[in-house]
């Protein structure tokens, strides 16, 4: 099987079809070029892009996938069955861009850049078209817009320049658990930075970086699973609440 035939599996899945175990698929994806390539199938099939999510681990490449723009909600959100299957929860530093970015070949991208976002907190959805995560190979997840189900964008704040962004005080119920209450160092080492290094990589990738897309840095506290009826209640200090519910 080839990376394109693998995006149309996705693209099925998406509409309905059977989910992809991974163990028949293991060979679609050799490399990140072949995984971005299935993102960008998918996107021409599924519409709209609303965002990104990115990520940097020292040692690794960095990562991106799109998300969809009829993924993105404002809080506070409510999600149902139908929207999503597995419900993974990851309390995330997000950026909403409002105008276009400057060059990121320019000497001062990073200076200029900050004058065209607002900073956010956000959860990320985590779910996915594949039968198996834990199985799945990193290439694989990315194919799969590395487990992308929804975004839900709290209430961006212009004036989040002075803030640091490198480790922040946070909070994450789960219900009636909390698991995360305090200080959390932000993947990468710096949300902005990170930012940055997503709009030097995108070029053109499914569409690019616009106005109005939102973009999401890593998770502050893992990739933990909840059940249908669990209320999500999130915090990042300086960026305020955000929140989702998943009714059964």
């Amino acid at each position: 099987m080839t990376h394109l035939d693998l995006a149309e599996r996705l693209i099925l899945a998406r509409n309905g079809g059977p989910q992809v175990p991974p163990a028949d698929v293991s060979d679609s994806v050799a490399s990140a070029s072949d995984a971005y390539a299935i993102q960008r199938r998918v996107a021409e099939v599924v519409g709209a892009v609303g965002g990104f999510k990115t990520g940097r681990r020292a040692g690794q490449d960095q990562i991106m996938a799109p998300i969809f723009q009829k993924d993105v909600r404002a809080s506070p959100a409510i999600f149902t069955r139908a929207d999503i299957d597995r419900i993974g929860i990851e309390l995330e530093v997000g950026f909403i861009v409002h105008r276009p970015l400057p060059d990121p070949e320019s000497a001062d991208f990073e200076s200029q850049a900050r004058a065209c976002v607002s900073a956010v907190a956000a959860l990320e959805i985590v779910d996915t078209r594949l039968t198996d995560i834990d199985s799945a190979a990193p290439l694989l997840r990315l194919a799969d817009n590395q487990l992308n189900g929804a975004m839900v964008v709290g209430a961006p704040r212009a004036d989040w320049q002075a803030l640091d962004l490198t480790t922040v005080n946070a909070r994450l119920n789960l219900g009636s658990q909390t698991v995360l209450d305090g200080s959390a160092d932000v993947p990468g080492g710096d949300a902005f930075a990170t930012f940055c290094a997503l709009a030097r990589m995108i070029g053109s990738h499914c569409g690019g970086l616009k106005p109005g897309h939102v973009v999401i840095t890593g998770s502050l506290n893992g990739m933990p699973f909840i059940e249908s009826g669990t209320p999500v209640r999130g915090w990042i200090d300086g960026l305020g609440d955000v929140a989702a519910d998943f009714p059964t």
